[in-house]
Formats: C-alpha cells, structure tokens, sequence
C-alpha cells in the first residue's frame, strides 16, 4: 500500500505554548512570601499547581486567577502566612508538598499537608532528613514516613551545609526555602545538576543566592 501526501496549504494562527509547572509552583510560593503584588503569565493551569494555589489562600494569600494563564498573588511578606484552618489537601503533587515542607518549617503555627492516595504512599524522609538537622519539628507517617506531615512549627531553624545523597531539585529546593527562615548561611551541594529555577527565581525575587559549580 502506497499513500502520496500533497501539501495542504499554509497555516496561520496563534498558540500559547503551556506553561511550566515547576516555575508555576514556585511563582506562587514566592509571590506569596514577596511584599506587594506579583503578577503571573503563562501560568499552568494543571491540578498539581492549582494545589498549590489552594493551599496558599487556605493560609491568607489573596490570589486572582487563573485565568487564561493570568495569575495576580497579593503577597504577605515573609512571616505574614496565617495557620490554616485544616490539613492542606495537595492532591498529587509531590512538588507541592516537599517544597511546602521546608517553607512551613520556619512558620510560628502548626500545619499538615496531606494529598491523595498516591501521594500518601510517597516516603518523604529525603526532605524530613535535613529539614531535622535544621530543628524543624516534622513527622510523617509509619516507618516509612509517609504523608500526612505534621509540621509543629515555632522551631527556631539553624542553618545547614547539607551534601544531597542523591540529586533532586526538590530536595535542594525544601531546603533553600527553609534556609529563609533560618539563622546563619544555607548551602546545599549537589552531586549531579539538577533544575535550577528555585535559585533563579529567588534572585528575581531580591533574596542573594550565589552558585559556584556544584
């Protein structure tokens, strides 16, 4: 069987290319904690990073959209988040719940971050790990550390080097973010390269983060 393909004529239009998760998480987590009003585009409008939306407005972060990609988060300030009323439900973002991780660590109140059911057979003991040698106050779930996290909260955070013993920007970011609330300097070493948008976007966002190879 042959087929002959004809050219069909020319094709004209408009599209917007998706936007990307990751960054979407954490335009979200940093406008929230940024003074002022942080303005979005391209925003992915996916249930994981919608998760991450919710969770922030359970905790007093006024925020418009998303709509058509469009996102306006009227930030609080660094130590501006209220406790929520009940367990932050993260659906099914692992993202969500181990960068929400380390930045919870550093709050005055008490939190939970819980998901679906898959989410809550992921162990978390990679972000629980440093987030303890920091003295946050964090548990999970069983011996394997499952979620719900329970974050205790009103923990005075030390700084840490911490060498990742394996490469995750998740991880890395868990602990960044922690880093904001901690006394001294937060460093972290990576064995391989891994994404890096936490690190860039705390910069735009005016906090010093410097990178020297690994």
């Amino acid at each position: 069987m042959e087929f002959l393909l004809l050219p069909g004529g020319v094709i004209n239009g408009d599209v917007r290319v998706p936007g990307d998760k990751s960054i979407s998480h954490r335009a979200v987590m940093l406008g929230a904690l940024a003074e002022g009003t942080t303005r979005v585009s391209g925003f992915l409008e996916g249930e994981d990073a919608l998760a991450t939306v919710a969770a922030f407005r359970a905790m007093g972060v006024s925020i418009e959209g998303p709509e058509d990609g469009e996102v306006a988060i009227h930030g609080v300030g660094l130590h501006g988040l209220n406790a929520p009323a009940a367990a932050l439900d993260l659906g099914n973002s692992g993202t969500s719940i181990r960068l929400l991780a380390g930045l919870l660590a550093g709050q005055s109140f008490a939190s939970e971050l819980s998901g679906d059911n898959s989410l809550c057979k992921r162990p978390m003991g990679r972000v629980i790990e440093p987030l303890r040698l920091m003295g946050a106050r964090i548990d999970g779930t069983g011996t394997g550390a499952t979620p719900p996290l329970r974050v205790h909260g009103g923990a005075a955070l030390q700084a840490i080097h911490y060498d990742l013993p394996m490469a995750s920007a998740q991880v890395k970011s868990c602990v960044l973010l922690a880093g904001l609330y901690a006394r001294g300097r937060t460093s972290v070493t990576e064995p391989a390269p891994t994404r890096d948008h936490t690190e860039r976007m705390l910069r735009g966002f005016g906090y010093p983060v410097s990178c020297d190879g690994g």
